[in-house]
């Protein structure tokens, strides 16, 4: 079995709490933005997206799995931030500020992402769990390859390794 890498960091920053995670990709930093923000390639990787790319455009996510009941969650924001092909932050319901930062590296990018804000204790290893999984999808897709977005395998082993690494209260 694979060790899971938790690689997120989950700080305190006032009343907030900031989930940091950075990520080389094997691609070009056009390829990266493109998947960040073309809704077919976000369908891939994230979820349902409708996207207005300009600042105080509209940017909202609408998951494709679904709690117990068969809801799924549906994600608010607006563009805050936007330098092509290098920043797109958003700020929105239930995931506060998105920030998205690409650097080229040579042939590839790192990217740097960040979600702040109110993480109630419950969501502190949910939520990044989710954003591992997200950038693991991510990284697959940009690979060539697809990832099932409903049924999230993955999902309990990943989300063990952020119980592990976050156990300690802050």
């Amino acid at each position: 079995m694979t060790t899971i890498h938790a690689d997120g960091v989950v700080e305190r920053a006032g009343d907030q709490h900031v989930i940091r995670f950075q990520r080389r990709f094997n691609h070009p930093v056009e390829r990266v933005w493109r998947a960040l923000t073309t809704p077919q390639e976000l369908l891939n990787w994230w979820g349902d997206v409708t996207i207005d790319l300009v600042p105080g455009g509209d940017f909202t996510v609408r998951w494709l799995n679904t709690d117990e009941r068969g809801n799924s969650f549906t994600m608010h924001a607006t563009i805050t931030a936007l330098e092509p092909p290098r920043l797109l932050q958003t700020s929105g319901d239930g995931h506060g500020v998105l920030r998205w930062e690409l650097r080229p590296d040579g042939d590839a990018t790192v990217l740097t992402f960040s979600s702040t804000l109110d993480l109630p204790g419950d969501f502190r290893t949910l939520a990044p769990t989710g954003w591992h999984l997200h950038l693991d999808a991510l990284a697959a897709v940009l690979d060539g390859g697809s990832v099932d977005l409903v049924q999230i395998p993955g999902w309990e082993r990943i989300h063990q390794a952020y119980v592990a690494k976050l156990s300690s209260p802050s």
